[in-house]
Order: C-alpha cells, then sequence, then structure tokens
C-alpha cells in the first residue's frame, strides 16, 4: 500500500508541474532527481582523485643547471581543451604566441577528465586559433621534455604538480581567483591550495594580484589587460538600436541570472529597444530578444557596432567584453566594485549596483542619452591601442627570466 500511495503521490505532482509549468519544467524535474540519485555531480570535479596534489607535501624538481641565454626553449602550457572561441583560452593562447615569436617550442598538454579524443581536441585548436604552431599532446602521458610549463587554471596547476614531476620551472598564469568560482568547500579549497604550490605566478590584473595578497598572502607578477583594437572598432554607417548581453546561465561568475531579470526591467522602462543576446541560445526568456548564439570575432564587432550599451559582468576578474565593447563604441555596463575599477579604468564605462534595477537603470541611462553617437566615439578612442603587446612581453620576459635566470 505504501508504494501504491507513493506512486499516487508522484503522479499528482507530476501533474501539477505539467500543468503550472509545462513539459519543460518536468523534464527538468525529472532530470534533477536522475541527477541527485545517481551521484551525476562527481562529474562537476575537474579532477581525478589521483592527481588531487597537496601543497603540504610537494616537491617538485627543479633543474640542476640553466640554459645560456638565447638558446630557445621549449615551454608547455597544462590546460583543458578548448572549446570554440572560449575566451579564457584565447588570452592564453596569445600569450603562448608570444613565446612563440620569442623563437621558442611551446607545446600544449591538454588535460581531458573524461579522456576525450585528443585528436579532435587539437582540430579545435587548429580551427579556431590557427596561428598557433605548438605541438599538441595529452597530459595523461606525463608532462614532461620542457625547460618551463605554465598552468593556466587551479585543476590544470594540479595536473602539473602531479604529472610534471620531471625537473622543469613551472609557472602559473592566472586570468581569475578561481577559489571564488565555487562555495567554500572542497574545490574552492582545493583552487585555493594552488596558490602554495610554489610555482611562479603571473595575474592577470591587479584585481588577481590583489585577492592572491589578501586571501593566501602569496605574491605574484601582475601584468595587464589588454584589447584587440584592430578587430574591435567602430564601423562605419552602422546604426545603433539595440542593447547586447553576453549570456553564459550554467557560469555563475558571468551572472546571467542578474542580466536576465535587469533585461525584463530594462524592456519594461524601454519596450521599442532591441535586446541581442549571444553566447549560448537561452530558453523561456520574458522578453522579446534576437539570439545570436556563438559569434566570430567579426560578426561580434558588428553586432557590437549596432549596439548602444551592453551588460558585460564578471565577479572574479574583469570581463574582456567590457573593453572590446567600448572599443566598438558600445557602452559597457559593469558590477561596481574596486576590484573591476583597478583593471578598467575609463570614464566611459556605465559603473552599475549589481541588482536587477541597478543594471538596468544604467542600461536605460545609456539608451536615453541625447549625445549617443558621441558618446560612442569616445568610447571607441578611449580605449588603449597597445592590444594585448603589454601582457605578452611582460609573460615572455617572466618565462625567460624563470628559465634563463636573472
Amino acid at each position: 500500500m505504501k508504494i501504491i500511495k507513493r506512486l499516487r503521490d508522484g503522479a499528482a505532482k507530476a501533474g501539477r508541474v505539467l500543468r503550472d509549468g509545462g513539459p519543460r519544467a518536468l523534464a527538468q524535474r525529472i532530470a534533477r532527481t536522475l541527477y541527485s540519485k545517481t551521484g551525476a555531480g562527481a562529474l562537476d570535479e575537474p579532477l581525478s582523485d589521483r592527481d588531487v596534489a597537496d601543497s603540504t607535501a610537494l616537491v617538485l624538481a627543479a633543474p640542476e643547471t640553466r640554459p645560456a641565454r638565447g638558446v630557445p626553449l621549449t615551454v608547455g602550457w597544462v590546460t583543458v581543451p578548448p572549446a570554440a572561441g572560449s575566451g579564457g583560452h584565447t588570452t592564453l593562447f596569445r600569450m603562448v604566441e608570444a613565446v612563440e615569436a620569442a623563437g621558442h617550442h611551446c607545446v600544449l598538454f591538454l588535460n581531458d577528465r573524461f579522456g576525450g579524443d585528443i585528436a579532435v581536441h587539437e582540430q579545435a585548436v587548429r580551427n579556431w586559433w590557427p596561428q598557433l604552431k605548438a605541438t599538441v599532446r595529452d597530459a595523461a602521458d606525463g608532462i614532461d621534455g620542457v625547460d618551463a610549463a605554465v598552468a593556466s587554471s587551479w585543476d590544470s596547476a594540479h595536473i602539473l604538480a602531479s604529472r610534471g614531476t620531471a625537473p622543469m620551472r613551472r609557472l602559473y598564469f592566472i586570468q581569475d581567483y578561481e577559489p571564488y568560482f565555487y562555495p567554500h568547500g572542497s574545490m574552492y579549497t582545493l583552487a585555493e591550495d594552488t596558490y602554495r604550490f610554489g610555482f611562479r605566478n603571473i595575474a592577470l590584473g591587479e584585481m588577481v594580484a590583489q585577492s592572491l595578497r589578501d586571501e593566501t598572502g602569496v605574491d605574484a607578477d601582475a601584468t595587464e589587460f589588454g584589447c584587440d583594437t584592430r578587430m574591435y572598432r567602430i564601423l562605419s554607417g552602422k546604426r545603433r538600436t539595440g542593447v547586447v548581453v553576453y549570456a553564459r546561465p550554467g557560469v555563475p561568475r558571468r551572472g546571467f541570472w542578474l542580466a536576465r531579470l535587469a533585461l525584463e526591467e530594462f524592456h519594461r522602462r524601454q519596450p521599442d529597444v532591441e535586446i541581442h543576446v549571444y553566447g549560448e541560445h537561452v530558453r523561456n526568456l520574458r522578453f522579446p530578444a534576437t539570439q545570436h548564439g556563438k559569434l566570430s570575432p567579426t560578426a561580434l564587432n558588428e553586432l557590437y557596432n549596432r549596439s548602444i550599451a551592453g551588460i558585460a559582468m564578471s565577479f572574479t576578474n574583469i570581463s574582456l567584453v567590457a573593453e572590446e565593447m567600448l572599443a566598438a563604441g558600445t557602452i559597457p555596463v559593469v558590477n561596481d566594485s574596486p576590484g573591476s575599477r583597478a583593471d578598467l579604468v575609463n570614464e566611459h564605462v556605465a559603473w552599475a549596483t549589481p541588482t536587477p534595477h541597478g543594471i538596468a537603470r544604467a542600461l536605460s541611462d545609456a539608451v536615453m542619452r541625447v549625445d549617443r553617437e558621441d558618446a560612442a566615439l569616445a568610447a571607441s578612442v578611449s580605449v588603449r591601442q597597445f592590444g594585448w603587446s603589454k601582457a605578452q612581453s611582460d609573460v615572455v620576459r617572466i618565462i625567460e627570466e624563470e628559465v634563463y635566470g636573472s
């Protein structure tokens, strides 16, 4: 009888969900139940147990001698396989490209937690970043044969520590303070511990450098953000009529839940302004939107040139999207914080209190300006014109210094 009652109760509950939310809501409930019952949450762990390193027990060998300055080096870069158009990989690969341009050979050590085909991952690299000459290897086969290796994320730092045991110099290119990606628990702690591995840390921006000092007491070489002003720029003959948002609903630090709520309020205030969404297709929006999905940089610059303003939020470091919007003449609405302001010093940014009404208000104010065209031009010319050359030269210098010696 208990089983029959449970079945009846379950069927009644499913009927209510179907009636109130439709088939998609019911499918979501079923998927969430299965996710919990099957322990699928373990799939979110980016490392196998055997690859977890421990700063309190770590002994890593360094070379006994240094090569003569000027001898070409072999530099490894440890990373997860890149998805098409990945912004984090694009920034990392700019550094790889600079090291190659300095006369050194690079190797990408790709760590696929679930054992995917490295040949498929390499093809993605060749298709999306054709300028790279780097050899591609599977990190599962070990990290060796290099003078130096550079971790690029907290999980890749564990991989470098656990699999890169041969004598080499070890560095860490840090684009975000990654413990903030998680609730304060196991992954937060394992991410935080990587900054104590003894690698030479290179922080992208003052926000990350300050977080490292404040949270872990670890220092870092800091370098600056850049912006590809050859790609992102004002195009002639474009009429700005809409607003734009970068959508990554599954990445909490990108703040899309807040952005979605803000856009609902913005649409209530400005119902005639077209809303553009790119990055991912988002279902069940409660406002009309033109969805673009993933865009090439060229197509994205064209979209920016049709947009008056855009939402560019990030909560673990400043988003590259903000300065790319500025370069294209789009006014970025950015979540206000001391860390964000430290890395984006620009009077044309619309700083917003990170709440639905705060973001909507800043977006609406940008749209209502009577001098929108003048503001777009002023925003574009305000962007630093050295691109990524400062960061690239810093990374090359730091790697060479670490291997050759001061």
